[in-house]
């Protein structure tokens, strides 16, 4: 099973995956019953979440709602710590994630708009680095695991810093690695001389632990949370959470 998964994250398109996956998911859910684990976003419970990743981590993926140890985080951290589900907001997601989609659309309070460049899920096409709506636009921006994709973060972020309303937030994640300095070389175009450096064929920078200072470069305020820390250990096991996960907020800066 790991590594058929690994195999179709790998070389299957993403934008096809996104489409076709919901459905190939509900025989797994059927499959695999049980009470071991909960998703907090969708309330589904499974004898263990499936494996997923290039490197498959198990228990990370639920069938339902597809989502992953940092959706389920994520969601948490928008209940408990954010007025996200009561307050009128106006949201822009970029890349929206397949486990959110539906449950935020349904939300009364949001102005809910999703963007991206090339999924199918998207509303709205829309390159990060020229952002089609004016200053001042959005109450809270989520950007997750798009950075370390495009070709300039700084200038994205910039962009985030632009459209968020003088009192706006945001969560921007990525994958951070342990290593000191974000590695970055624009010269690296071949896709496995990406994965071999940078962790994934279309990937064009490796974040490291200067990732907050180096987005705050774009004027952005980025607050290192660490939200996961505060859950007990028994409900980061149940709902089967990252636990070393930081979770990256941003706030319009100057």
């Amino acid at each position: 099973m790991k590594s058929i998964i690994s195999f179709v994250i790998r070389y299957v398109p993403r934008p096809l995956l996104q489409r076709v996956s919901p459905f190939v998911m509900q025989v797994f859910a059927k499959l695999n019953s049980g009470k071991a684990v909960t998703c907090p976003v969708c309330g589904q419970s499974y004898k263990t979440f499936l494996p997923y990743g290039r490197i498959a981590r198990a228990n990370a993926l639920c069938p339902n709602c597809l989502s992953l140890e940092r959706h389920r985080l994520m969601w948490l951290f928008l209940k408990e710590e954010t007025n996200f589900f009561t307050a009128p907001l106006r949201v822009l997601h970029v890349a929206p994630e397949h486990c959110f989609i539906e449950r935020f659309e349904a939300l009364t309070n949001l102005d809910y708009i999703t963007a991206d460049i090339e999924s199918p899920l998207a509303k709205v096409k829309m390159d990060v680095h020229d952002i089609p709506f004016p200053e001042n636009s959005f109450d809270v921006v989520f950007c997750n695991h798009v950075l370390e994709h495009v070709e300039d973060d700084l200038k994205a972020c910039t962009e985030f810093n632009r459209v968020l309303k003088p009192d706006g937030w945001g969560i921007i994640q990525s994958p951070v690695y342990p290593i000191e300095k974000t590695l970055e070389d624009k010269t690296i175009t071949e896709p496995a001389e990406r994965e071999r450096i940078f962790g994934q064929r279309d990937h064009v920078r490796k974040f490291g632990k200067d990732y907050a200072k180096r987005l705050r470069k774009s004027g952005l305020q980025i607050e290192e949370n660490l939200f996961v820390k505060e859950i007990s250990p028994e409900l980061v096991t149940q709902n089967a959470l990252p636990s070393e996960e930081v979770i990256f907020v941003c706030r319009k800066g100057n």
